[in-house]
């Protein structure tokens, strides 16, 4: 297996993890740049999330056809943020489209909330493309001649997160609950669903870690978001001792072994989150999003972080 040769190290590529398994990455792991899942087996191909413009996908799906003749007959959406899902209809058009039984209902309140934000991106003509076939806890598919086990974690990354888990190579896909070499981002879900979820999948034992966005690894992966989110509850309590705002105490926080991460500022909506937490709120219950995405602006500088979909 040869990943899908790129003439440049920020392309598209596909990247081979075990038999018939492949990670599509799209470098370098920012904002609406997610990776995604193939596997191919002998009579159908399955993909775990897509892409978040029309231009992107064609991109994937050419990729896909590059390795096989086969067509896609399902997708899996891990959660129903924009970059892992409005390539739905133009990477797989005549795919099932599987996800948690959330999923949809997000995907339709979010409906293109992205675009708003970031304008001057070419989205191309998105139609959205919903999940045909929905669950609620477990499931499992058949790919590339074995099982993959999905399964919802509870509320961490999002409210309707799933993890794809193949048992016979331990090769594992964790959607956005974990970010590799960019900063965590869990103010559409839970700080605490978000550890829990993460020590779970330590559990599984891991042989390769393909997180939302990044570059695949091993088990070290989730260890370092772990460490991260922790540091953000640590100074999400310090902050409340201190009587700061989270954008105050994101102001104040010396990055550290973080400071090389990507989308830094993603710093001040995780405070957020933690802050509603440590004050002894529902983990669980919704925050004030838009103020803490204003904060993320105003810790970027006043300016809307680039986004390069």
């Amino acid at each position: 297996m040869s990943p899908t040769p790129s003439r440049r190290s920020d392309e598209p590529r596909l990247v081979p993890l075990a038999e018939g398994c492949w990670a599509y990455l799209q470098p370098d792991g920012g904002w609406c740049l997610n990776n995604c899942g193939v596997y191919v087996g002998d009579e159908a191909v399955t993909l775990i999330d897509t892409t978040a413009t029309v231009a992107r996908a064609r991109a994937l799906r050419t990729a896909v056809a590059r390795l096989t003749s086969l067509p896609v007959t399902t997708v899996i959406n891990t959660h129903h943020h924009a970059d892992h899902t409005f390539g739905n209809r133009t990477a797989a058009p005549e795919a099932t489209v599987v996800a948690h039984r959330a999923t949809p209902g997000a995907m339709a309140e979010a409906a293109f909330m992205v675009q708003e934000v970031w304008p001057e991106v070419d989205w191309g003509e998105i139609v959205p493309k919903p999940a045909d076939h929905v669950y609620d806890d477990r499931m499992t598919l058949p790919a590339a001649g074995r099982p993959l086990h999905l399964h919802h974690p509870g509320i961490a990354h999002t409210d309707n997160d799933t993890v794809v888990w193949d048992p016979e190579t331990r090769v594992l896909f964790t959607g956005d609950i974990c970010f590799s070499g960019a900063t965590p981002y869990c103010v559409d879900g839970s700080l605490t669903g978000t550890l829990d979820a993460l020590r779970a999948m330590t559990r599984l034992d891991p042989a390769v870690v393909v997180a939302g966005h990044g570059p695949p690894g091993g088990p070290e992966i989730l260890h370092r978001d772990i460490a991260y989110l922790e540091s953000v509850r640590e100074g999400a309590r310090r902050g409340l001792a201190a009587g700061r705002t989270p954008l105050e105490q994101a102001r104040a926080t010396d990055p550290g072994p973080y400071a090389n991460l990507l989308n830094p500022e993603r710093l001040v909506a995780n405070l957020h989150r933690a802050y509603a937490e440590e004050a002894g709120g529902d983990p669980y219950a919704p925050i004030d999003v838009p103020q803490a995405l204003r904060d993320v602006v105003a810790l970027a500088g006043g300016r809307t972080p680039p986004c390069h979909a």
